[in-house]
């Protein structure tokens, strides 16, 4: 319930502390005083839109602040989803700076609007003429019939609300299945289009026998066999010049060698340069075994060179092709090529998969919603008798009420039903669809026996009317306090009102005034006393100079 409202620098209230009651809460005033800036501010909590000309002194900031009870409201979950701390008495405010700039808290932790209007809508209901026309909405009557549905069967073996997590779960199911089939399918169509010339370039890639190529030897080996001629010329000169016979230069070192052999002894730098020229020898030994090993190799063979530069060639057409400078780079797009086909040539397993995944949810879908339809099928006259009872008892005799229920064709948010309400206020009229059927006199006395119902199935801590006595009188304002009372039982109601006779059904009374004060207008809002309460009531009654016989009428209501 609500506890305590604070308002700051807000339309025609400069500053305002109340503390409300439980149960059954008069807002009265003149008209014009002031009575609907408690519904904006409210309005705020629950994260409407600010409007900076609600900004009573523009050099300062406008902050609404209510203190809530929560602590029946089984609410902890919700405030965890959004990772806010819980507390049994929780704060809501909202602040709106001279710039035009809103910010909003939760238990002074800063949280966006849609938060706010998530969390404040499970605290408060405010009814507006506009949320009147609400009424008329697919979505508002079919949360009705579910609200009314689920608390009638709170204690069957298989409760609604039992059927309807069933189904909400199931539709998570179906819904992502669908959302996964689709972009797989968009998938198929994508690589369907792109299948051929992906296996194309595979196949070219894999043809080249990247694996086996190395460009660097490749090219090494294209320089040695283009060249037979000049290597195998350098060969021989050099082979000969080393080897020749007496005249070589390996018989002229060792002829040289043993020349220094036979002086070494006699000097440790005759022995030294005999080492350093055996070292040579032994080198230039080396040079020449290898050199006439790769003398024998070099062999013309035309075949071999053109088999090369047709490698050389394919690679480069292949880096031109595909943009790249290195065979790495060739056999990295190749996997890539080969993942792409490879995911394409499985999409069809996929597909088949997910079509089944959501063939099994629909099948699931269309059992969980006819089994709601059963229920509201079951109950739904039920909500239709217990409508009439509460309208024609506010002045409609002949009204006559029916929850039309027909297939929706496709899977909705709590289920496979399209619900209607049907009215007619007179007898032998035919029943029509709330926006044509009912004037807003009508529409307004229907909407409180709906809320009535609604708010002991939905179990709302607070609910405001605003003025929904409008155009009504007598023993039908009476009727409407009786039920506003019945309501207070199990809830906070507050009820801005014009007429004495829902005035005094109240078990606690505020009015709303407007003043001067130095040469400023604001609106104040003052808990009555039983004495003033009483002047009140006869002034509503009077409609001008109270008289005693006012008075008397108004002792009567009271009491």
């Amino acid at each position: 319930m609500l506890k305590h409202i604070q308002i700051e620098n807000f339309a025609l209230i400069d500053s305002l502390e109340l503390d409300l009651q439980n149960g059954l809460t008069m807002i009265t005033g003149e008209t014009g005083a002031g009575k609907s800036i408690l519904l904006g501010a409210l309005g705020l909590i629950l994260g409407n839109r600010a409007d900076l000309s609600a900004i009573r002194d523009t050099s300062r900031k406008c902050v609404v602040e209510a203190q809530f009870d929560i602590s029946d409201l089984q609410l902890k979950h919700l405030f965890e989803e959004v990772d806010l701390d819980y507390e049994n008495l929780s704060f809501l405010r909202r602040e709106i700076l001279p710039s035009g700039k809103s910010r909003a808290f939760i238990n002074d932790t800063p949280v966006t609007l849609s938060v706010m209007n998530n969390i404040g809508k499970r605290l408060i209901d405010i009814h507006s003429q506009h949320q009147t026309l609400q009424l008329s909405k697919d979505t508002f009557q079919i949360e009705v019939l579910n609200a009314f549905l689920i608390e009638n069967t709170k204690d069957s073996k298989k409760p609604a609300s039992q059927i309807f997590s069933s189904y909400k779960e199931e539709l998570l199911v179906y819904n992502k299945a669908k959302k996964e089939l689709k972009k797989l399918q968009g998938q198929e169509a994508q690589f369907s289009k792109e299948l051929d010339y992906n296996n194309f370039l595979l196949s070219e890639l894999e043809e080249a026998g990247l694996d086996q190529l190395d460009q660097k030897a490749l090219e090494e080996e294209n320089e040695q066999l283009s060249n037979v001629e000049n290597i195998t010329e350098v060969f021989t000169e050099f082979n000969n010049t080393i080897s020749e016979d007496d005249l070589g230069m390996l018989d002229q070192l060792r002829h040289l060698q043993n020349n220094f052999s036979k002086i070494s002894e006699y000097s440790t730098v005759y022995s030294s340069l005999k080492e350093r020229l055996s070292s040579v020898l032994l080198e230039l030994e080396d040079i020449y075994q290898e050199s006439s090993v790769e003398a024998d190799k070099i062999e013309a063979d035309p075949e071999r060179l053109i088999q090369i530069n047709n490698s050389i060639r394919l690679l480069e057409d292949l880096y031109r092709k595909h943009q790249v400078d290195t065979v790495d780079s060739l056999k990295d797009l190749r996997d890539e090529l080969a993942d792409k086909v490879f995911v394409s040539q499985g999409l069809d397993k996929k597909i088949k998969q997910q079509e089944k995944k959501l063939n099994d949810a629909e099948l699931n879908l269309t059992k969980l919603g006819a089994e709601i339809s059963k229920e509201r099928s079951q109950y739904k006259t039920a909500l239709e008798k217990e409508v009439l009872s509460v309208v024609k008892a506010l002045g409609m005799p002949d009204a006559q009420f029916k929850v039309d229920m027909t297939l929706l064709g496709t899977f909705g948010e709590t289920g496979i039903d399209q619900i209607q309400f049907l009215f007619t206020a007179n007898k032998g009229s035919q029943l029509l669809s709330l926006d044509k059927a009912a004037s807003g006199g009508e529409l307004s006395r229907l909407m409180l026996a709906i809320k009535s119902i609604l708010a002991r199935c939905k179990k709302l801590p607070t609910i405001i009317f605003d003025e929904i006595d409008t155009g009504v009188s007598g023993s039908i304002a009476t009727m409407m306090a009786v039920i506003m009372k019945s309501m207070s039982e199990g809830m906070q109601v507050m009820a801005i009102t014009h007429l004495p006779q829902i005035a005094a059904s109240g078990n606690d009374h505020l009015i709303v005034k407007k003043i001067t004060e130095n040469n400023k207008t604001v609106s104040t809002i003052q808990r009555l006393n039983e004495e003033a309460r009483l002047e009140e009531i006869a002034q509503m009654l009077s409609g001008g100079t109270i008289s005693d016989a006012a008075r008397e009428n108004a002792r009567a209501l009271l009491n």
